[in-house]
């Protein structure tokens, strides 16, 4: 009963690194993001959020439902659901109910760097596995969205668990273990990974293709070279895989009505994956030009906010590429952010606001073959055996420590702050609708009279729920007519024209 659990002093280490990245991603979703949805996508996250934890896919229409627009959420056949895959906002939910829906992404932070060092330590080693975690916690790249409320720390958590469960499936350690233990939990890891990979379909669908493309193909190459038992795996994890992706066509029949209608296509027409007429906003669709400066602007954040080193994020990976030359699991790993990048060349937008987002789940690579690439410089079994393996792991340390140093109080700071108030929405713009003389008012419609941009009007949602029933609601301006026409719609609320360049006065409309 007094026996206490001892764990390895690395594992202490990587526990102490994960409960770090939970406090360092709240601390930004509290003080830079102010625990607020900012672009548009946030914002129909957090909206389908509120309407899942409810146990509802969609809900009727509002009256005028263009006055009360929700960006990325839509109205189709009198019924409003927003238009991206249920698994974030199914996962938010619980933060919903809970009332912490801004500790969802920052628990999710500590365990995605938890889970890059157990899959470090499986591949490289424990010390890889902690320098992987690490730089991972000091990653801008890794820090700027897992303080937000997008999904891509639920699916880099997803793919991370995917790729484990699969290494210890096909025993892709270095050691390739076959002990009798490893043989036994292939009934956990095979549908740890068939579930994982189908969680991630639907979550981010083009993401789960691109993550899985490497895998695939070894996949086939087990299933021809292969025993029995090694070809059932795999056709079992594909298949729990396939059939939880499945379920994405089931949530398009029931907002849509017909399995194959993408509800992205419901927003923007031309919102497809894939090249040519009717793919994207271009003259003549998206082509491979469009995509390769998608991927150069892409690329241009990419390198500056993945370890805050300006362009030398690349510095370590040629000689993290020599160290795993003769590691197969390593080959997978480091495969995903490549084949992330080939498959997002079909889509018709790239990404560099919050960094090159739609290649988050493609960190772990980076991170373990950068610190495979120190781990191979410092040399450190041998490193005293000679003057030139001393300096050349003294110049490495020093190097290393330099630039995490210059991140972490040049770069860090500088973009964290960028971030504060992006759009100009910020928690002050709420704060005339929570004072007593204006809660006095409600029931209200406010009618915003948007003065400098849509954010004038998309940062007062958070405080109205999807139901139109919280105690302000707040409509698109228009004119004279649009007023009258909403108030004849809600003759129970107060009337309110809102100018943002007035915020403190609230101008009652009279029936």
């Amino acid at each position: 009963m007094t026996r206490r659990i001892k764990l390895p002093l690395a594992d202490l280490l990587a526990l102490l690194l994960s409960l770090t990245a939970v406090f360092a991603s709240y601390l930004i979703a509290d003080r830079i993001y102010q625990r607020l949805p900012h672009i548009e996508d946030e914002m129909a996250y957090v909206w389908q959020a509120e309407v899942a934890a409810h146990g509802q896919l969609t809900i009727p229409s509002p009256p005028e439902p263009g006055r009360f627009m929700v960006p990325f959420v839509v109205d189709y056949h009198s019924q409003r659901f927003g238009k991206y895959p249920p698994g974030w906002p199914a996962l938010l939910a619980f933060g919903v109910l809970l009332g912490a829906r801004v500790w969802v992404n920052p628990l999710l932070a500590g365990l995605a760097v938890w889970l890059t060092y157990r899959l470090g330590q499986k591949l490289l080693g424990e010390a890889a596995g902690l320098l992987a975690a690490l730089l991972t916690l000091i990653s801008p790249f890794f820090l700027v969205n897992s303080g937000s409320l997008l999904s891509h720390p639920w699916a880099l958590v997803l793919g991370l668990a995917f790729t484990l469960a699969w290494l210890d499936t096909f025993d892709l350690s270095p050691s390739g273990s076959t002990d009798q233990a490893a043989t036994v939990l292939k009934w956990l890891t095979v549908p740890v990974a068939g579930f994982s990979l189908g969680v991630l379909a639907l979550t981010r669908p083009l993401t789960a293709v691109g993550l899985a493309l490497p895998f695939g193909l070894h996949g086939l190459f087990l299933l021809w070279r292969g025993d029995g038992a090694v070809r059932r795996r795999v056709l079992t994890v594909g298949a729990l895989a396939l059939g939880v992706a499945a379920l994405l066509f089931a949530w398009q029949y029931a907002v849509t009505g017909d399995p194959l209608r993408n509800p992205y296509t419901l927003w923007w027409k031309y919102d497809k994956i894939g090249f040519g007429p009717g793919h994207g906003n271009m003259p003549g669709g998206h082509n491979l030009h469009y995509a390769w400066i998608n991927l150069k602007s892409s690329l241009r954040s990419g390198w500056r906010d993945l370890f805050g080193w300006g362009n030398l994020s690349w510095l370590f990976l040629p000689a993290g590429l020599w160290a795993i030359r003769k590691n197969r699991g390593m080959y997978l790993v480091a495969s995903i952010p490549l084949a992330l990048v080939l498959v997002y060349l079909t889509y018709w937008i790239g990404s560099s606001l919050f960094g090159p987002r739609y290649y988050f789940e493609g960190l772990p690579g980076l991170t373990l073959t950068t610190a495979a690439g120190i781990m191979w410089l410092l040399d450190w079994p041998r490193r005293y055996e000679n003057n030139w393996r001393l300096m050349r792991s003294f110049v490495t340390l020093m190097l290393s420590l330099s630039l995490a140093g210059y991140n972490l109080v040049g770069f860090l700071p500088q973009r964290l702050e960028s971030m504060y108030g992006l759009y100009g929405v910020l928690r002050a713009r709420m704060q005339p609708f929570l004072t007593q003389q204006a809660q006095e008012l409600t029931p209200a419609v406010v009618i915003v009279h948007i003065e400098s941009k849509w954010t004038d009007y998309g940062t007062l949602l958070d405080l109205e729920n999807p139901w139109l029933t919280s105690p302000f609601i707040f409509a698109l301006g228009g004119d004279k007519k649009t007023t009258a026409v909403l108030a004849a719609d809600f003759p129970e609320r107060t009337i309110i024209n809102y100018y943002t360049k007035q915020p403190e006065k609230f101008f009652l409309y009279q029936r």
